[in-house]
């Protein structure tokens, strides 16, 4: 620890946000740069709390007092060591990850959280800044080939952490570009695509190979296929089957899944041209009041939107942590992201329960729970963001229901092993076992199904295993 007396002398202070008038006219990223010094300052607030609660309040298990006390120390070679060592990609959940690790900071008992995610963020800037090593390479060519299905999170980890212990690893991506929901489901004002791709290249240049438009299952390459070719077959194709609203009017036109809105959306930015699917001038609702509805709500601010409302079925979260959500673990608390920060209306307790229109949608029918009362609004773009209800099994050509869960995901061993026959073993790992979950948790899994993989081929593994399954029957 660097400093003892830090977190009594200096309050949690992260980035500022560009102002919105700015922000709004453009996709970058929405912070200001903060210099090196107000980092440390960050840092130093790190206690000598004698068990480090953050560190098994995150999934990837960082050694986060360590790397902090190199921040303090303005040591970024010691910190992004200790940093990389058990997170491959920290420069995407220090943008992304909604921090359980500050959850179960000791400080937050009674104060404000230690800004971990940001100095994380710090960390792996100056990294490639420096550039520090971001991608284990490997010693040794170990003769053995395994292919990833997926480039979200978790196949990206695993196929790092697979090259580093020296086997042949290629990438399969259905989609144009490598990323999965990193590339097209996050807007570039959370996640800019340039730090994406940075990161694919330092993954080419240690060696791993990526093949985009190349679906896997009866429209495209056969699962048999891969496992014919490869010594292993990895499956982290994530959880991608939108949930829908049945209610009456539903299948007007304008009414769709979030990821249909986001991903036209992010192609656009990509390209440079308009959006097939644009919210300029339109009242936009959103059904959901997560991550991905903040998404569409900072989205549709920057394609001019007329009005925005964002609806969620649940109350109101609390401001600070409720006595049934005790300490160390994760609460549900009011959020306020910075698209919030940018406009639009929330409404909570609120269940859709009826669209109207003439061939395309026009108003939608409300329902307030806590009155009862139902209010018709303006709405000619809704986005459903209300989450996944699992893989697209049926696309790879899993049909057969003693590969799936009772949740309708893949089923797995306690070693990651699906029960998939054929010539080569397949596993499994991220959302597509787990449902849809959190990105450090997707990094995890790809990371500890990798030294499942490295275990099978070779007799024995160095590579960490970072959680388990989260199902583990057959």
């Amino acid at each position: 620890m660097g400093k003892p007396t830090g977190f009594l002398e200096f309050p949690r202070r992260g980035p500022a946000y560009r102002p919105v008038a700015v922000r709004l006219r453009d996709w970058r990223e929405v912070y200001e740069a903060q210099r090196d010094d107000e980092v440390a300052v960050q840092a130093s607030r790190c206690m000598d709390c004698g068990i480090p609660f953050c560190t098994q309040g995150c999934p990837l298990g960082n050694r986060i007092p360590v790397f902090n006390d190199a921040v303090y120390r303005q040591r970024w070679d010691l910190a992004a060591a200790q940093l990389f060592a058990t997170n491959n990609f920290p420069e995407f959940t220090g943008r992304l990850c909604p921090a359980p690790c500050e959850s179960a900071c000791v400080l937050a008992v009674g104060d404000e959280a230690v800004t971990i995610e940001r100095v994380e963020y710090e960390v792996a800037e100056h990294a490639y800044a420096l550039g520090l090593p971001v991608q284990r390479v490997p010693s040794h060519e170990s003769g053995r080939r395994v292919a990833v299905v997926g480039s979200g999170p978790a196949g990206l980890a695993a196929a790092a952490q697979l090259r580093g212990a020296g086997h042949a690893v290629t990438v399969y991506e259905r989609a144009d570009a490598i990323g999965g929901l990193l590339r097209y489901g996050i807007p570039a004002f959370k996640l800019e695509k340039s730090v994406l791709d940075r990161r694919i290249a330092a993954m080419v240049d240690a060696g791993v190979t990526f093949v985009t438009s190349s679906p896997i299952g009866p429209e495209g390459t056969a699962l048999a296929s891969l496992q014919d070719r490869y010594d292993a077959v990895l499956l982290a194709v994530g959880s991608t089957i939108p949930r829908l609203i049945p209610v009456p009017g539903a299948d007007l036109d304008g009414i769709m899944p979030a990821m249909t809105y986001l991903e036209a959306a992010n192609r656009a930015v990509a390209t440079g041209t308009p959006s097939p699917i644009d919210a300029g001038d339109r009242h936009v609702l959103i059904l959901g009041g997560g991550d991905t509805g903040a998404d569409c709500l900072g989205t549709a601010h920057r394609q001019g939107a007329r009005s925005v409302t964002q609806i969620e079925i649940l109350e109101r979260p609390p401001d600070r942590r409720p006595a049934d959500q005790p300490w160390p673990t994760m609460p549900r608390l009011f959020k306020v992201t910075s698209a919030h920060d940018e406009g639009g209306e929330r409404v909570f307790a609120t269940e859709t329960i009826e669209f109207h229109g003439d061939g395309r949608v026009a108003e939608a029918v409300l329902r307030h729970l806590d009155t009862g009362e139902t209010e018709t609004v303006a709405a000619d773009l809704v986005l459903i963001a209300a989450g996944f209800t699992g893989p697209e099994l049926a696309s790879l050509g899993l049909d057969d229901p003693s590969v799936r869960t009772a949740r309708a995901t893949l089923l797995v061993d306690d070693a990651w092993r699906t029960p998939v026959g054929g010539a080569a073993p397949v596993f499994a790992c991220g959302d597509a076992v787990r449902g849809q979950s959190l990105i450090v948790w997707a990094i995890a899994e790809g990371r500890s199904a990798a030294s499942a993989i490295d275990g099978h081929l070779m007799g024995e593994t160095s590579l960490p295993r970072s959680v388990a399954p989260y199902r583990t029957s057959w």
